[in-house]
């Protein structure tokens, strides 16, 4: 009997799960949840527009649109983002405060992906990191597929 695991969405969720779980324990002391930690990690790389932000956020986090601009609307009231309205679109900036918490959780991934994948070999994260992506790929296509009313009605 084999002991390697047929690879499956059981198989990937598990891990997503379990690697999630660590991050939300690294970053709940920071007084942020796990979309916070993305929605700040999306903003580190400086000034988006509003609308692309919240596609960001809910094509990742497969969130609705109300939801996503509630994460950003709690990272405004606390301080960690702002409002950029230096342009015709709405844009949104980490504040000073909001560079420094995701500037933690950066190292708390950091730490997190080296105990968790930093001895296994490059040929096999690599191959794992393809895989993925087209799995990824293929459930975003279905998805897309389906509308959004029938998909709620499948539950």
């Amino acid at each position: 009997m084999s002991t390697v695991p047929t690879l499956n969405g059981q198989v990937i969720g598990q891990a997503h799960y379990a690697t999630r779980a660590l991050l939300e324990r690294a970053v709940t002391p920071l007084g942020i949840s796990f979309g916070h930690a993305l929605t700040l990690n999306a903003l580190a790389a400086g000034t988006i527009e509003r609308t692309g932000l919240v596609h960001r956020i809910t094509s990742t986090l497969k969130i609705d649109e109300p939801a996503a601009h509630t994460l950003i609307t709690q990272l405004v009231d606390a301080g960690l983002a702002r409002p950029d309205d230096q342009t015709d679109a709405p844009r949104v900036r980490l504040t000073d405060a909001g560079h420094a918490v995701q500037g933690r959780v950066a190292d708390a991934v950091a730490g997190l992906t080296t105990r968790l994948y930093g001895d296994l070999p490059a040929d096999e994260t690599n191959a794992a990191a393809r895989v993925l992506t087209l799995v990824t790929q293929r459930a975003n296509a279905e998805l897309a597929a389906i509308p959004a009313d029938a998909a709620a009605g499948q539950k």
